[in-house]
């Protein structure tokens, strides 16, 4: 399944609602696994960033979807990542063609 690293910034909606965040991430990712995703982690941060959300989707399209929704909601703003595996890499260099 094709694996995605997501970070999250709060919108100025997210933090005036952030007592309700815990409930909002729990059915965020109840939605995402019955969609079939499956949550690898899960990390409240410092910094720039206030989450970092590591998953597996079984399409690209279904990760994207979802992330487009997550933002539509209004209390973050993503930028998503499809992530490789080191399997997966290989696997990528190995087909490129000859120098």
């Amino acid at each position: 399944m094709p694996t995605f690293v997501t970070l999250y910034k709060l919108t100025d909606q997210g933090i005036r609602n952030i007592r309700e965040a815990p409930q909002r991430i729990e059915s965020g990712i109840a939605a995402w696994e019955s969609a079939g995703g499956k949550l690898i982690g899960f990390y409240a941060t410092t910094g720039e960033y206030d989450y970092v959300v590591i998953t597996e989707a079984p399409n690209d399209e279904l990760g994207a979807a979802f992330t487009l929704a997550q933002g539509a909601m209004g209390y973050v703003r993503t930028t998503t990542m499809r992530a490789f595996t080191q399997g997966e890499f290989a696997d990528l260099v190995s087909k490129l063609p000859p120098a």
